[in-house]
């Protein structure tokens, strides 16, 4: 199965658009406009959101964000789609067409214009990088296997060390 990569992209509560994440700061994050790409720090107070994160509420299950992106993707021919600006029926409308088993009692049309608006945006800044999942999984958990490996090494470094301070 097919998804959009949404690795390092963040949305900050409060704050229009959305965010390349850059790096920790002491007292925050630092992060880059998508827009103007101007640098700022997003205090640790602030609610900040990791697109990988999100997902849209169905009757069934919650499909993620990166799914839905994919949807639209795939339903426009890798072009821009409806704008957020548009009539709030035809949002609706043709989110309905996507997801069709969308729970309209908690998926919100506020929601539904984000998703619009933040996919746009990542096209026209062409941050739409189609990946296969099974290919990322893969990755995690070869990732996932060299960390264990480290913490293993060093647990067992240390035991060996306190054995040579007791000779």
């Amino acid at each position: 199965m097919k998804t959009i990569q949404l690795k390092d992209i963040l949305a900050i509560s409060g704050k229009g658009g959305l965010f390349r994440f850059i790096a920790q700061a002491r007292n925050g994050i630092v992060v880059e406009s998508l827009e103007d790409q101007k640098r700022h720090v997003a205090p640790a107070t602030a609610r900040v959101n990791s697109l990988e994160d999100i997902a849209i509420f169905t009757v069934d299950e919650e499909v993620p964000l990166a799914d839905i992106f994919f949807m639209i993707h795939e339903k426009s021919d890798g072009k821009e789609t409806l704008s957020h600006k548009a009539a709030v029926e035809e949002l609706k409308s043709q989110f309905k067409e996507l997801v069709p088993e969308y729970d309209e009692d908690r998926v919100y049309v506020s929601d539904i214009k984000k998703v619009f608006q933040w996919y746009n945006q990542l096209h026209q800044h062409e941050l739409l990088e189609v990946i296969d999942k099974e290919e990322e999984t893969e990755e995690e958990q070869k990732e996932k296997a060299a960390e264990k490996t480290e913490k293993t090494e060093k647990t067992e470094e240390k035991p060996a060390k306190k054995e040579d301070s007791a000779k």
